[in-house]
């Protein structure tokens, strides 16, 4: 019921803020998630025994969206820059033997939760020539219908499991169902687009033809189950269950986000070679 009630909550604020915020309130909300991320994150470090600097990171992350909000065709340059700074940071406020631990750490960390999440800015940018908004919902929208149909697939039907050493509750019949639910989802929304389009309406649009959206739903669903596997593995690196627990019923909010964080740049790494062709 808890798992349930936050969804509740958080989905409707999620889409306030793709359909309605302005680009500069929806890229400090997306900072802000970021942020929360990377703290848990630093602190499932700190278990396995590193010494990140917390304060350091803290700072770079935001720096990271500014830069990209800022100057959105220079975003890994910022990243660069910022990385350099948390090498340095390291080497003169850690012992000499943990300099290459902590800063490899705390660079992983700007790459693992913030680069990752620019893509979510980066494809709601009004400059970009497809509707953001859209495919962010359709982003959202696969990611959320995979993962509750692999919840409940996996929970009633799942028998083989997928990687039970990473991830010992999913199953292959929990994959599977998370990949139907993704795709009937994708279909649905560009069902509704075309039903609203037909009312003059543009708040959902997909300029592509259906297969290609089908086919990106598919590579995506893919990108998020890989990106669950990930954070089960970083977890368990370091001995945790949860990165955290300001989510009532979903843990912390790196638990929360780990698809997204390949899920979204898989989907913008896609729009940005189809608009080169």
């Amino acid at each position: 019921m808890k798992r349930i009630l936050t969804a509740l909550v958080l989905i409707p604020l999620v889409l306030a803020l793709v359909f309605w915020a302005p680009l500069w309130l929806y890229a400090a909300a997306v900072a802000a998630v970021a942020m929360m991320a990377g703290w848990e994150c630093l602190g499932m470090a700190e278990r396995g025994g590193f010494q990140p600097p917390r304060t350091a990171v803290m700072v770079a992350l935001p720096l990271l969206f500014a830069g990209n909000f800022e100057w959105p065709d220079r975003g890994m340059a910022v990243f660069g820059i910022l990385s350099l700074g948390l090498l340095i940071c390291c080497v003169f406020s850690r012992p000499t033997e943990r300099v290459m631990a902590d800063a490899a750490v705390s660079i992983f960390c700007l790459f693992y939760v913030g680069v990752t999440l620019l893509a979510l800015v980066n494809l709601r940018d009004p400059r970009e020539e497809a509707n953001g908004p859209s495919i962010l919902a359709l982003l959202f929208c696969v990611v959320w219908a995979g993962d509750i149909a692999a919840l409940y697939v996996g929970r009633y039907w799942g028998r083989r499991k997928m990687a039970p050493v990473l991830s010992p509750k999913k199953t292959w019949e929990g994959a599977a169902g998370s990949l139907a639910a993704s795709l009937l989802v994708a279909g649905g929304l560009l069902a509704l687009a075309h039903i609203l389009e037909s009312w003059n309406s543009a708040v959902l649009s997909y300029s592509a033809g259906i297969w290609y959206w089908l086919v990106l739903a598919a590579v995506v669903n893919v990108a998020a189950q890989t990106g669950d596997l990930v954070e089960s593995a970083l977890k368990r690196s370091v001995g945790v269950k949860d990165s955290g627990d300001i989510l009532p019923g979903h843990g912390g909010m790196l638990d929360r986000i780990d698809a997204l964080l390949l899920a979204a740049p898989m989907l913008w790494y896609a729009q940005v070679i189809h608009q080169m062709f």
